[in-house]
């Protein structure tokens, strides 16, 4: 390498990575070079720390391995000496076991021998001996046995008192181990089924009861429990016998290198039911290697310290010229991403600075601009003399604060407005040394703002020239907001009667449960929700104005951000004049009607009525004959004139009930009794059915409740279903046997409504399937004869009291065998038992 002292035009990089490594160096700026000379150290010294940290970890883990290797070897030892006690003690039941299936030994010698196991292994608690119906025939328990192993002979045996194990060795005919048993942990208790047989069927067991705790005492070796914390568990986790340290939450909180080390392992041939653990700890912290540790961790922290403030130091030196760097390249880069045009003059007018969007806006370039004195290129020839009284008043600091809109000239001719603000230039010593002028594009805003002016002016043209006066208010103020020329030609400029029309429209019903409630069920709601409230319909009757006005009110949000109101008033008088005279015209027709069906019904009526009249004649001729030959007495007499009187009487009622039924009257709905109007109905149907020798078979349910109809429109319905039901009948030509008509009225629920449902039923021929969409037009009929209207108003009245009409045919397989008319009244009818009040006089005259 060539020393670093020779000159500089001796210097030659060396060849390969090394002056590849010279020649990338030498390209970095110094901050850079700075930069990595610092971190250089420090990134090593990082790495030499970690390096350390990897290590020490590496051998602690080592450690650990080969203790947990430790701890895993001693607890499969201590599993199989526990497995190998078990499997004994096992063999020596199954021995006996043998013994009493072949009944070489009796009770006496199974006591004696269970007697000598329990004395002689400790952890062997009781022996029994159990037959196939859970009988304990002998048992044997160990004094220190707890009286739950303690079983009398003749006792039997519950099923939770084996957990199964007496079902799986009967089952499986092989020794079973239970899982434990026992409510505390110091009385847990192991149980050993082993099953007897006698030529070859289930004869019971012989049961075995271990006591968890001996198995662990006697049965794990003493250098193990001496070594660890060793314990008997449940499938659950729950201690059985032994102690263990802390749960896993306490252990989780230690160091990694701290918890202690564990293993555990299910005890064979018991499974996992039951399972040994064992913990131990490690014997040494490795102080020494700790101490190491910390003592290099101390070293490398002072030296990345040092490193630190080296490096603090190296930036400030260069903090100044970076600080420098930075604002320039700031101020340019925001001088260039500006979308307004921005120009320097010097105090003579001379150009002396544009950005790049001045010279976008303009199409000019800089070196085109920067040094032109007025006339500026930019500037319209028709605007030379405006624009020059503009640069005079900017050079003597006449200029307006809010700017001022020019015309500018682009390079290619064409013309944009834009608008400019002055402000001063003041160097580092106070003077002033030119002006600064920022140049807008307002061309599309200004656009924008005409046609927001012209949408203005036409939404205003469109409300002044409605029908309809509008006009919106603040919420509890009489101050008008808004109103168009409607308005001020009925109520003037003043807010009264704004205030009037919302007072009249919350006063008035609603005109269905579909609509809002009245201004007052809005107070405390949130504006927003008021805001997106629909709107509110009420026709009022303005008596200064001598009109029915319909209302409808809005809240919204002004444009001041006020809750505000607006109402829409539309004059509907003749609107409601119409609806008068059709009200009139669909009473007429219901009692053009009922005087149609009264007048079909003329002939049976005549032969009703003939009855009573020719029984009268008859009496009457009787009894002047019979005074005349002075035969009656006055008994006789007395009774003939009842009888006369008793058909004069039927005859009077009915015409009564036929003229109640034509008479014209006013709708008036009133709580009718059902049964009552089903039982005017049938005496005027009924005349009519006879007639055509049609029977009439009426139901009506009890405890009916009781409607708010008119009832003789509801009577008119039914004579005219029941009328319907009958020349149905005749015209099909149906035997006598078959000409049957069903009424029947019982209440029930329909979509969560409880209404009345009245169903007539017939056995004619049925509606024809293409005529059943057009049944209810008017003048429609199915008839010969039939004008077309019953059917249109039956309709008419029931959609009136708020119900709906349905018909079908009714099948017999594909065959029609008759046709049923329904219809239902909701019980809780919206109609008003007052009669509504009359219409105010309307100006026909005004209306037209």
């Amino acid at each position: 390498m060539i020393p670093t002292s020779a000159p500089a035009k001796h210097r030659r990089f060396l060849p390969g990575p090394a002056g590849w490594w010279q020649r990338w160096w030498r390209r970095l700026p110094p901050s850079r070079q700075d930069r990595f000379a610092t971190l250089g150290p420090l990134l090593a010294v990082l790495l030499f720390l970690s390096a350390i940290v990897v290590a020490i970890s590496y051998l602690r883990f080592e450690e650990l391995e080969r203790e947990q290797e430790a701890v895993t070897r001693d607890v499969e030892y201590a599993q199989q000496r526990l497995r190998l006690r078990l499997l004994e003690r096992q063999e020596q039941l199954m021995r006996l076991a043998r013994e009493l299936g072949n009944n070489e030994i009796g009770a006496d010698e199974f006591e004696f021998q269970a007697e000598s196991l329990i004395s002689q292994f400790p952890e062997l608690q009781a022996i029994s001996w159990v037959d196939a119906r859970r009988t304990v025939l002998v048992s044997h328990a160990s004094p220190s046995a707890p009286l739950s192993m303690v079983r009398a002979p003749q006792s039997t045996l519950g099923p939770g008192d084996t957990d199964g194990s007496f079902d799986l060795a009967r089952d499986l005919r092989q020794p079973i181990y239970s899982r434990p048993l026992g409510e505390t942990p110091g009385d847990a208790s192991l149980m050993l089924q082993i099953p007897l047989s006698e030529q070859g069927r289930f004869a019971g067991t012989v049961m075995g009861e271990y006591s968890i705790d001996g198995l662990l005492r006697f049965g794990i070796p003493p250098e193990v429990m001496a070594r660890y914390a060793v314990a008997l568990l449940d499938d659950s986790g729950r201690v059985l016998a032994g102690q263990l340290q802390p749960p896993d939450t306490v252990l989780r909180m230690l160091p990694w290198s701290q918890r202690p080390l564990e293993h555990e392992v299910p005890v064979s041939p018991v499974g996992n039911g039951l399972i040994l653990k064992a913990q131990g700890y490690r014997t040494s912290q490795d102080i020494v290697g700790s101490g190491f540790f910390w003592v290099i961790g101390a070293l490398s922290a002072l030296t990345v310290w040092m490193l630190l403030g080296t490096w603090r130091h190296t930036r400030r030196r260069v903090q100044a010229q970076r600080a420098l760097v930075a604002e320039t390249n700031f101020r340019r880069a925001m001088e260039n991403s500006m979308l307004t045009g921005m120009r320097a003059l010097d105090l003579q007018g001379r150009i002396t600075y544009v950005n790049p969007a001045f010279c976008a806006m303009t199409g000019w370039t800089e070196s085109e601009l920067v040094g032109r004195t007025a006339p500026f290129p930019y500037w319209p020839e028709d605007d030379h003399e405006l624009l020059a009284a503009r640069l005079d008043d900017e050079l003597h600091g006449r200029s307006a604060p809010g700017g001022f809109e020019v015309r500018v000239q682009r390079r290619d001719g064409s013309i944009f407005d834009a608008r400019m603000y002055v402000s001063p230039l003041i160097d580092a010593l106070g003077v002033q040394t030119g002006w600064m002028t920022s140049m807008t594009d307002i061309t599309e805003p200004k656009r924008i703002r005409e046609e927001l002016s012209a949408s203005y002016e036409r939404f205003t043209t469109v409300l002044e020239s409605l029908d309809s006066a509008v006009s919106v208010a603040p919420l509890g103020s009489n101050e008008v907001l808004f109103a168009n020329k409607m308005y001020r030609l009925w109520f003037g400029t003043r807010g009264q009667g704004h205030r009037q029309l919302v007072d009249m429209a919350g006063n008035q019903p609603s005109p269905s449960p579909d609509e809002g409630d009245a201004v007052d069920s809005f107070a405390g709601m949130p504006t927003d929700a008021l805001t997106d409230a629909g709107t509110e319909n009420a026709e009022v009757f303005i008596e200064e104005l001598d009109r029915w006005l319909e209302v409808r009110t809005r809240y919204l949000t002004w444009v001041d951000g006020r809750l505000a109101q607006m109402v829409i008033a539309s004059d509907i008088t003749p609107r409601r004049h119409a609806e008068e005279q059709a009200a009139r015209q669909a009473e007429r027709a219901q009692t053009a009607s009922r005087l149609i069906t009264m007048g079909e019904m003329a002939s049976s009526v005549a032969h009703e009525l003939n009855q009573p009249l020719t029984a009268i004649s008859n009496y009457c001729n009787g009894m002047i004959s019979r005074l005349q030959e002075q035969r009656i007495s006055q008994e006789e007499l007395l009774a003939a004139l009842d009888k006369t009187a008793r058909q004069a009487q039927r005859a009077g009622q009915i015409i009564q009930r036929i003229r109640a039924f034509v008479k014209r009257s006013e709708p008036n709905p009133t709580l009718s009794d059902v049964a009552q109007m089903v039982s005017n109905a049938l005496e005027l149907a009924d005349i009519e059915l006879r007639r055509q020798q049609v029977r009439l078979s009426p139901y009506v349910a009890a405890r009916m409740p009781r409607l708010m109809v008119d009832p003789i429109l509801i009577e008119q319905v039914l004579i005219n279903l029941l009328k319907n039901a009958g020349e149905a009948i005749a015209q099909a030509g149906r035997p006598q046997g078959q000409r049957l008509v069903e009424l029947r009225v019982a209440p029930r629920m329909l979509d969560g409504q409880e209404v009345v449902e009245f169903e007539v039923r017939d056995t004619g021929n049925g509606v024809p399937a293409e005529m059943i969409e057009r049944i209810y037009e008017a003048f429609y009929s199915t008839k010969s004869e039939g004008m077309g209207i019953g059917l249109k108003l039956c309709r008419s009245i029931v959609e009136s009291h708020h119900g709906r009409m349905h018909v079908e045919n009714i099948y017999n397989g594909t065959e029609v065998v008759g046709c049923c008319f329904s219809f239902w009244i909701p019980v809780a009818s919206r109609l008003q038992a007052t009669e509504p009040p009359a219409l105010p006089p309307v100006d026909t005259e005004r209306a037209r």
